[in-house]
């Protein structure tokens, strides 16, 4: 049987051509990533009733995006926070050539219902948890991940908190959403300080660079991210002026799901005969991916469980 899904979660068909800007500042030891997520935060985040906590889901969006962008390999990067807070889960993660996807759980008995216009705090929304990055090169290599508590009050400063505990990398990031006219807009700046060569003074003059770099990054305001006047470079240069931007080209972000009905079947597969039983209505079994909401529906008569 064909997948189906529910006229309101229709699959998002949009394409930033140019929401990743990379870039580098020339004679210093900083590279980073400039994100404006645009159209597709509100394609993905006004899928669900999230309410405020969709300032989460954004920022984690705009977060994976600009990670992503930095990978040397075609593969994915997934983001899983978990906590024993009103978000219970929160997973995103993007491919190397910018398919992102979220998947929000809201904790049944304390869902949050503030104004979406108001963005909550990242602590209070998680609670006590973790923070883990996981990057996948494929099915012919081991997964990796790094797993860190929850520190920090915003998403950035948890994002920051796992690099320097994890990853021993010098990291700034700089994470906003916004709710503004009934539209959902996400964006960031990520900047990293990479390996620098030469002795003593090399060194010294490299940390004074990316310290500059990180007092100037402070001054981006949420206005000048989701100014549409404002092009990539122009904001960049705004943001850096005299340390000197280089760009590169930039990179695309579209809503792109990886769930497969064959995936889900060899799930299934994995059950015994009584449980797909009780788990069949009328014969059909349905399962639902939770990132892109598409329901697929399986006859329970032409599933037979794997042989032991």
């Amino acid at each position: 049987m064909p997948a189906s899904h529910p006229p309101s979660a229709a699959i998002p068909d949009i394409v930033i051509n140019d929401a990743i800007q990379p870039f580098h500042l020339s004679g210093s030891p900083v590279r980073g990533r400039l994100v404006r997520l645009g159209g597709l935060a509100d394609a993905i985040l006004s899928r669900k009733a999230l309410g405020a906590a969709a300032h989460l889901g954004g920022q984690a969006l705009s977060l994976v995006a600009g990670m992503s962008a930095g990978l040397k390999f075609e593969g994915a990067l997934s983001l899983q926070v978990k906590g024993d807070g009103p978000v219970s889960l929160l997973v995103a993660d993007s491919t190397h050539d910018g398919a992102v996807r979220l998947y929000m759980r809201l904790a049944e008995d304390n869902r949050p219902h503030d104004l979406p216009e108001m963005e909550p705090r990242a602590d209070i929304m998680f609670g006590k948890g973790y923070f883990a990055f996981t990057i996948d090169q494929g099915p012919k290599t081991d997964r990796q991940q790094g797993i860190v508590t929850l520190e920090g009050a915003s998403l950035s400063e948890m994002a920051e908190h796992y690099f320097a505990t994890s990853e021993q990398l010098p990291t700034l990031i700089r994470l906003f959403s916004r709710f503004q006219d009934g539209k959902w807009d996400a964006g960031a700046l990520v900047l990293e300080r990479i390996a620098d060569e030469g002795g003593r003074e090399s060194h010294d003059a490299a940390e004074d660079h990316w310290e500059t770099a990180k007092t100037f990054a402070a001054t981006l305001t949420a206005e000048e991210v989701f100014n549409p006047h404002l092009t990539h470079s122009a904001l960049l240069y705004r943001v850096f002026g005299t340390l000197g931007v280089a760009v590169a080209p930039p990179r695309p972000a579209r809503f792109g799901c990886r769930c497969a009905r064959e995936k889900l079947l060899s799930v299934l597969r994995n059950f015994g005969d009584d449980d797909l039983d009780e788990m069949a209505e009328n014969g059909v079994i349905t399962m639902s991916c939770e990132f892109c909401g598409v329901d697929y529906r399986f006859d329970r008569n032409n599933i037979a469980p794997d042989p032991v």
